[in-house]
């Protein structure tokens, strides 16, 4: 039985709760009675293609003299198998020889389950509670004449998978895996679609959004609305990074109480995913009133560094290229040097495709020359500590033309989303 005190503590725990769920549930219906699906005609990754991918995998690796790849569960196992599994301390595998079938591995208990998603032809083993899953990764490697094979370790692949099969195969050679991050940087057709959608529906998301921001809201109540508009568009809500007046400056964000104020800077930095894979689109705007002329110059000043980004990214220049380009501008504004504040303290991009932050990087250094399929954020913010920031991005593909938007940045600061 509760006691008085009892009572009125979980009531005002409930009311709480009551006041941070109720906003939610009325963007929720607010927005799938405004929005339509934008994904209903989308084409996920098919059989052929996974096999495709493999093919391609193994015609790599017989190039490079590497024997077998181990995958762990993320987002290079669904690219090669389908199979979407998390990570936990039982070993779930898969182990693509270098021709052949490929294997996956698991748990007894769980093979019904990554049954339900295993996306191409492949031998499926189990193990037993009892049993070491180390050892059957060993002697299918045994088997296919590999115990002294040169073995290419996915470079997300935790240390214990890695230090068991050592121990259950000391002659294989374990090396890095020259194989997955070259196939996945260079997205095809199929993957550029569905890049596509997701910037579209992340696009629509912050058109519906960005027309009921107003004054007082927190950064939690104007991600419930875009997590909202996402959903009623048909994408999966990745993350939505809400940052206000002055915690703008810091690209991350601030635990300082935040809300919406008349004359301040909004930046949002949203995405999501569809059919696998990812959208990230960040855009900045001064909510009720004209923007100063920091603000404005700010602003213009990161719309050109996006300009002269996606004019730097061509084809067979070096990825650390493109953020040359913009810090050397931003410095000739007087920002930096290099990442110094106020300016640029971050790098101008990153790779993107199943997974929101992927190898390579538009970063000073890289080396990997741009090619047809790789893509791209393209997000040169300006931060100018205890003031305010700015971040606009948009992401890009490349093309045997050249660099291609998903979503195109806004023209100007009165019409930042379009």
């Amino acid at each position: 039985m509760l006691t008085p005190d009892r009572r009125g503590l979980l009531g005002y725990a409930a009311a709480g709760i009551a006041a941070a769920v109720t906003p939610r549930l009325f963007a929720q219906e607010r927005a799938a009675e405004a929005l339509t699906s934008l994904t209903q005609g989308i084409k996920p990754i098919r059989r052929a293609e996974r096999a495709d991918r493999l093919s391609r995998a193994q015609a790599m690796m017989q190039a490079q003299g590497i024997d077998a790849l181990l995958i762990e569960p993320g987002a290079s196992l669904i690219y090669y198998s389908g199979v979407r599994w998390w990570r936990s301390e039982r070993l779930t595998a898969m182990v693509i020889p270098a021709s052949g079938a490929p294997l996956i591995l698991c748990p007894f208990f769980e093979k019904p389950s990554i049954d339900e998603s295993l996306g191409i032809s492949a031998e499926v083993r189990v193990w037993q509670e009892h049993e070491s899953p180390h050892a059957l990764v060993a002697a299918f490697l045994t088997e296919k004449g590999l115990a002294k094979g040169r073995i290419g370790i996915e470079e997300t692949v935790r240390y214990f998978a890695v230090d068991g099969l050592k121990a259950a195969l000391p002659q294989a050679r374990l090396t890095t895996d020259p194989v997955t991050r070259a196939l996945r940087m260079r997205k095809t057709p199929a993957e550029i679609a569905l890049m596509q959608t997701a910037a579209d529906v992340t696009m629509a998301a912050y058109r519906w959004t960005y027309r009921q921001v107003k004054a007082g809201m927190t950064p939690a109540d104007i991600g419930a609305l875009m997590t909202a508009a996402t959903t009623a568009l048909g994408g999966k809500s990745e993350f939505n990074l809400v940052l206000l007046g002055e915690a703008a400056a810091y690209p991350h964000g601030s635990g300082k109480p935040q809300a919406v104020r008349a004359g301040e800077v909004v930046l949002m930095d949203c995405g999501c995913t569809v059919g696998d894979y990812q959208s990230d689109i960040s855009r900045t705007f001064v909510y009720g009133a004209a923007p100063t002329a920091q603000q404005r110059t700010v602003w213009n000043d990161v719309a050109q560094g996006q300009t002269i980004a996606f004019a730097a990214a061509q084809l067979g220049v070096p990825a650390g290229s493109v953020d040359d380009a913009v810090r050397a501008h931003y410095e000739s504004r007087g920002y930096g040097p290099g990442y110094a504040l106020p300016g640029l303290s971050h790098r101008t991009g990153h790779g993107i495709g199943m997974e929101g932050h992927e190898p390579v990087n538009l970063v000073h250094g890289e080396t990997t020359k741009l090619d047809v399929g790789m893509c791209f954020s393209n997000e040169p913010g300006l931060y100018l500590p205890g003031t305010m920031g700015v971040r606009m991005e948009d992401c890009f593909h490349m093309t045997e033309l050249g660099p291609a938007w998903f979503s195109k940045p806004p023209v100007s600061i009165e019409a930042p989303i379009v």
